[in-house]
């Protein structure tokens, strides 16, 4: 019931005095300073993950600049706090911290339905992911995924299209494949074991060296200028493109359930900006970097960039399709995140056959010849 100003005034002073009590805890609650701790996955230093626009930290900065110092958070680099990949598990308890950044697909073992949220093999791209995560029913399964481990999901980050990665020795067929010792995380690791090679899932700080002293053979991780960063350069010179594994590659931070029903609503809110910022930050920052990066990897130190062969493509779509199905068919949770993805991808590929396949294939090589 609202109370006029004039109505308001006829009541007293001890009426007055009852409505400012009441009014009171929604005012304690707005003035309210939360100081939170976030660990992530990734090492100390490390661009667009870690630092950078985009990043862990950079989404920390907007979060108490936008809340004007109400909500800090403090971040704390893989192993600085608990190891890479326990962070899910520590914000889970909300012990010790409140929130992780890291990818959905490193969860795989908790739910294979949540590496949906990360990329899907032979999936959508930027724009049909994020489509389908804030128009298509996407987030709200993200969160119904991630209900049991008491956790709320952001999406804050997305590197685009990434390459096949960094193999040690040149890749001719679908045999180079057998026995090989590649770190692939998610659904593209299962898919390469179904073709006879050996994935593991390794921490970004960790992969030089595996990748250098020959504990693996090949490695990926995100595009040419974050690989370049890590020197993966110098422990191998065969890199692939084609990016059948990792159209899009979503990061994410999640909360403690129990630390976010603390928030007003503002801050909540102001929590989910900041994530869209620098979803979108994050993006175009590696955009605007890989092309230089990666002529400088080609002309200045002798890397080999080319598509996998078509056999190996062919091997891996066939096995993705099989993989998929399989796990859909367990699991009712699972079957609904993938029968929605693919849902919204079917249409939205009509749309993308239409605009950016038309624009890429047509007008602009049109346009590089006349305009170049």
């Amino acid at each position: 019931m609202s109370i006029k100003r004039r109505d308001f005034l006829k009541l007293g002073p001890a009426a007055a005095a009852g409505a400012s009590i009441l009014a009171a805890p929604a005012i304690v609650k707005a003035q309210e300073r939360f100081n939170w701790r976030m660990t992530t996955t990734w090492p100390s230093g490390l661009p667009f993950f870690q630092t950078g626009p985009g990043s862990a930290t950079d989404f920390a900065k907007r979060v108490e600049e936008m809340s004007d110092g109400r909500i800090r958070i403090r971040v704390y680099a893989a192993n600085e706090l608990v190891p890479a990949f326990e962070g899910f598990d520590a914000a889970s308890a909300g012990r010790q911290v409140q929130m992780n950044h890291g990818c959905a697909y490193y969860w795989a073992g908790k739910s294979f339905a949540a590496q949906y949220f990360t990329t899907v093999p032979f999936g959508m791209t930027f724009q049909g992911h994020n489509a389908w995560m804030n128009e298509g029913g996407g987030y709200e399964l993200y969160e119904e995924v991630y209900q049991p481990f008491d956790l709320v999901p952001l999406v804050v980050g997305c590197t685009g299209v990434q390459p096949v990665g960094w193999f040690r020795d040149p890749v001719e067929n679908l045999s180079d494949f057998r026995g090989l010792n590649i770190r692939m995380p998610g659904l593209a690791g299962d898919i390469y074991n179904a073709i006879g090679a050996n994935a593991r899932l390794l921490p970004g700080g960790e992969l030089f060296a595996a990748l250098e002293r020959g504990a693996i053979d090949a490695a990926e991780w995100v595009g040419p200028y974050s690989d370049r960063s890590l020197g993966l350069h110098n422990a191998a010179k065969n890199y692939y493109s084609s990016g059948w594994h990792e159209p899009a590659t979503s990061t994410e931070v999640v909360v403690n359930r129990k630390a976010w029903d603390s928030l007003p609503d503002d801050l909540k809110a102001i929590l989910r900006n900041a994530a869209a910022a620098c979803n979108i930050t994050s993006h175009v920052w590696l955009e605007a970097r890989n092309a230089d990066a990666l002529d400088d990897l080609i002309n200045n130190h002798g890397v080999n960039f080319g598509p996998l062969p078509d056999d190996v493509i062919r091997a891996l779509l066939e096995a993705t399709r099989d993989i998929l199905s399989e796990n859909a068919a367990k699991d009712p949770l699972v079957r609904r995140v993938h029968e929605s993805y693919f849902r919204f991808k079917s249409r939205h590929d009509r749309w993308q056959q239409n605009s950016e396949t038309a624009f890429q294939t047509q007008i602009r090589d049109l346009g590089q010849t006349i305009l170049s």
